[in-house]
């Protein structure tokens, strides 16, 4: 009698039978599955650089990006494969125990049925497939706004045999994937933007599911907060109450309130010779001086005029704030001519444009200019004709652009100067040669040097970029 044994070397009637068995199972207690199949990267059939290559046809093998091993623009098929699945269902948690705040039970683990999933998906579940499960829809969100009950999608991100799923002929028959729930990102465009939210709308899945806009109103309010609460740069000295020095010996204190007969007959005569001495407590006050304080206000909030031109008839003592002046600036009338108090340093934060080490940073558009490949310096005229040696091919006073003999490398950078100054300048590709414009006015007999740089760093750059190798750049 031979020995009994279930392994066979090939798939027998007992692979049969339990393979059945299994499907069976699927059927009465498994749940729908709507999956959106990966047919591979969107990419064309000629290559855009060594990293993008071109294919031929689509397939899920093909790698969009060779340098980052990634395929960011995927392509799905227009069917949609209903397949039944069989998971456990898990509780929703924020689990504090970690370095920050996290959501468990988002990321599932799915079976199916290996055999069912090859006769109907045509291969088996692969990271980049997305799965649609009907029975998970939110017919009751918290959100009035959304036009239907909420889809739940999720995207595959590993699948591998089923520990459980061989059976004892030691074949196996299940397959099991990694999912977690699908955001709006680049790689399922091609989804959620041809998806519509519900019957009776016309948004796509991608505005319902996008977070796009509740993070910009986060944001909004954030600056908004931001600004009520430190509306300017630098530190707000306007409650401080500067006390005013006199003109006699420089002490603090106030002449007009003083008592004559405590004066010396010079310091009396002084104080009573004086043009204004009931004004002394504002003309001789001097305010707190600090960090990015001056903010082109009088001391102790005394009446201030603006404009800008100074008025007529003014008496000593007297404030002006002239807003033609970058940035504003204030001044006091001694008599006889109009001093400067200080200047206006403190400004809006959110734009950028204080005078702190942020705002420096980040209205730098210096650069640090290496490599010379070409120079040359123009006499400006009407028409100009450039010598047969000279590095520029053209020069045309109307436009004021200049084009040089160096083929065009979009890495490349023109540093330009006129009679000795630096100037600024745009570049561009003119026939495929390097060319560039100035943005000052040009007059006859200038002299407009410039020269062509291989490599430019510019000082106001990211952090990325500051800290790349210089392989990479």
């Amino acid at each position: 009698m031979p020995r009994l044994s279930l392994w066979r070397p090939n798939k027998g009637n007992d692979y049969q039978f339990f393979d059945r068995r299994m499907s069976e199972m699927f059927t009465i207690g498994g749940t729908d599955v709507n999956i959106h199949k990966y047919l591979g990267p969107l990419t064309g059939n000629v290559a855009i650089s060594a990293t993008e290559p071109g294919y031929l046809n689509d397939s899920a093998k093909n790698i969009q990006d060779l340098l980052f091993l990634e395929n960011r623009d995927r392509k799905y098929d227009t069917s949609v494969y209903t397949m039944r699945a069989i998971y456990r269902m898990n509780d929703n948690d924020f689990d504090l125990t970690q370095f920050g705040l996290f959501l468990t039970g988002d990321t599932m683990f799915m079976v199916f049925h290996l055999n069912d999933m090859v006769e109907t998906l045509g291969r088996k579940i692969m990271v980049g497939d997305v799965m649609e499960l009907p029975h998970l829809k939110d017919y009751y969100p918290l959100d009035e706004d959304l036009p239907s009950a909420l889809k739940r999608y999720y995207v595959v991100q590993d699948a591998t045999r089923a520990a459980e799923g061989f059976a004892p002929t030691w074949y196996p028959h299940l397959w099991r994937v990694k999912v977690a729930p699908l955001v709006d990102s680049q790689e399922y465009k091609d989804i959620i933007n041809q998806i519509k939210a519900g019957d009776d709308t016309t948004q796509t899945l991608a505005n319902v599911l996008s977070t796009y806009d509740r993070l910009i109103s986060i944001n909004d309010a954030i600056v908004d907060r931001a600004e009520a609460e430190v509306p300017v740069s630098g530190y707000d000295t306007t409650f401080i109450y500067t006390v005013p020095v006199d003109a006699i010996n420089g002490y603090p204190g106030d002449p007009a309130g003083a008592d004559a007969s405590d004066m010396s007959i010079t310091d009396a005569s002084a104080a009573t010779d004086s043009p204004d001495a009931s004004n002394a407590t504002v003309t001789n006050a001097t305010k707190v001086t600090g960090y990015l304080t001056a903010d082109a206000m009088p001391p102790n909030g005394a009446a201030v005029q603006a404009g800008i031109s100074f008025p007529s008839g003014s008496t000593v003592g007297d404030y002006y704030l002239r807003v033609d002046y970058v940035p504003n600036r204030l001044f006091r009338y001694d008599g006889k001519r109009w001093v400067k108090v200080e200047d206006s340093v403190r400004a809006n934060i959110t734009p950028g444009t204080t005078q702190t080490l942020r705002g420096g940073f980040i209205n730098n558009t210096d650069g640090m200019y290496k490599n010379p490949i070409g120079w040359d310096a123009i006499r400006i005229a009407d028409p100009y004709t450039p010598n047969v040696n000279a590095h520029t091919s053209s020069f045309t006073f109307n436009t004021k652009r200049v084009v040089t003999k160096t083929p065009y490398v979009s890495t490349y950078a023109v540093k330009s100067m006129l009679n000795g100054t630096t100037i600024t300048n745009t570049t561009a590709n003119t026939s495929g040669n390097l060319s560039f414009t100035v943005t000052t006015t040009l007059t006859a007999n200038d002299v407009l040097e410039y020269t062509v740089f291989a490599n430019v760093s510019y000082q106001r750059q990211g952090l990325s970029d500051a800290l790349r190798p210089t392989a990479d750049n």
